[in-house]
């Protein structure tokens, strides 16, 4: 396993063999056809069998391999699967990871398979640094950052460094920069390895390094740190702890992972799914965290049709106006939607976005002005040409314009608001404002009516 990785295509034929294989216990053709095939795929291919047919496979890999594979699966997925591993296995595994993704393997493991595998890493240093590791939250620097990485001591020569480079860089999968500490391991900044190659030997690191550079405390949320690393563009960032001692970093692999779960999580809010769930979870986790916002849409509904009731009379008078309905709650839910996704937009990455609130506002309301009388124009027209009355038409367009109108107001407030008083500004994107825009929009709607049919 050892050769360069090979392209790889999970075909429905390579399926259909590679489960022969398993079946049949084809240890030859299971480890020649995986010979070569980066883990990530191989991670993908085992997806399509049960925890005892993909123990079979990694069983039969090498060990730095395996501990990639099972590096891979998705959280939940991987603390269910470690359960086929005896203590031992899983040490193995651990003795080839980086100490964050180590201490990410034990975290959901029982107290007592979590210690019994600290216990048997080779590594004194690195079961050290996951004990070290374990102490934080998951979502803070601490619990994101790594303890792998190259300190270089402010007064060392170019020679004194590269030997350390050499000594250290064993432990250290990538290497993207050396930090500079004094003898108090202090963080003091930062050399390049450029800098380290083109310098003369006897040049001091005092001499070359980089004062100024970012770096995160161990308590920052982990958004905080990804927002920082993506406006600076870094690769990785020191981590320091109060005494702004240099106790780790934190890698692009790692952040591009928050990311990703943030992502998620702001698109379950969304879709009104208040729990993190996967596609495999029991139906009763699926159910529970679908229900909450689907009783508040029926909620919503059931009042919206109490709210058309109250408009009964105006509806006999003109059975037309119930036709247009569906397109004034319709029309708001999704003028609301797109205004809040906008908002939140600029509430994840405050660096790439300097107006301030009323700026979003006003320039959120000349937006909807300008769409509202584009598509009341549009309603107004295709009514006349399909002969529908003149008053009926002024009656749709112009509430169409207020809802465009209002909706874009609540879009733009509501996360807003929410993000002001610690709440998750996702909520206001999801059924919560599609549901009161349907009501304020149905309110808005009978409202121009009467206002409107009782003056022609």
């Amino acid at each position: 396993m050892a050769g360069p990785m090979m392209p790889f295509e999970l075909t429905n034929e390579f399926l259909e063999r590679f489960e022969q294989a398993v079946e049949e216990e084809q240890v030859d053709f299971i480890r020649e056809v995986l010979d070569g095939v980066a883990p990530q795929d191989i991670t993908a291919l085992l997806d399509e069998f049960n925890a005892e047919e993909s123990k079979y496979v990694i069983d039969l890999l090498p060990t730095e391999i395996s501990a990639e594979i099972v590096n891979d699966l998705d959280e939940d997925v991987q603390a269910r699967f470690l359960r086929n591993f005896a203590s031992d296995e899983i040490a193995a595994f651990v003795n080839h990871l980086d100490s964050d993704d180590a201490v990410d393997m034990l975290m959901d493991l029982p107290v007592k398979t979590r210690e019994e595998v600290i216990a048997m890493v080779d590594n004194a240093e690195k079961a050290s640094h996951i004990v070290d590791l374990l102490r934080y939250e998951e979502d803070v620097a601490g619990g994101l950052m790594q303890k792998e990485f190259i300190r270089a001591n402010i007064n060392w020569t170019i020679t004194q460094t590269i030997e350390e480079i050499r000594r250290q860089g064993e432990k250290v999968e990538k290497i993207y920069s050396v930090y500079v500490v004094d003898d108090s391991n202090l963080l003091k900044g930062r050399v390049s390895l450029k800098r380290i190659i083109l310098a003369r030997d006897d040049t001091r690191i005092a001499d070359l390094y980089e004062p100024d550079i970012e770096s995160v405390e161990t308590y920052m949320d982990e958004e905080e740190v990804a927002q920082l690393m993506q406006k600076y563009d870094l690769d990785a960032v020191p981590v320091v702890n109060v005494q702004g001692k240099l106790v780790g970093r934190i890698t692009i692999d790692d952040i591009v992972d928050v990311i990703t779960e943030l992502a998620e999580e702001e698109r379950n809010m969304m879709a009104g799914i208040s729990e993190d769930v996967e596609e495999d979870d029991s139906v009763w986790r699926l159910t529970r965290a679908r229900l909450p916002w689907l009783t508040v849409g029926m909620l919503g509904g059931l009042l919206g049709a109490q709210f058309i009731g109250l408009f009964e009379r105006d509806i006999l008078l003109i059975p037309a106006m119930s036709f247009f309905i569906p397109l004034i709650t319709a029309t708001g839910g999704n003028v609301g939607i797109q205004s809040s996704s906008i908002i939140l937009q600029s509430l994840a990455n405050p660096s790439a976005f300097s107006e301030s609130n009323w700026n979003r506002f006003f320039k959120a309301l000349l937006v909807a002005l300008l769409n509202g009388v584009i598509l009341a124009g549009l309603v107004f027209g295709i009514n006349m040409l399909f002969g529908q009355e003149v008053r009926l038409a002024t009656v749709v367009s112009l509430a169409l314009l207020s809802v465009v109108l209002l909706a874009s107001f609540m879009g733009t407030v509501t996360p807003l608001v929410l993000n002001r008083f610690g709440i998750n500004p996702a909520l206001a994107s999801g059924p919560f404002i599609t549901t009161a825009n349907d009501l304020l929009g149905l309110g808005v709607y009978f409202g121009v009516a009467r206002l409107i049919l009782s003056t022609l």
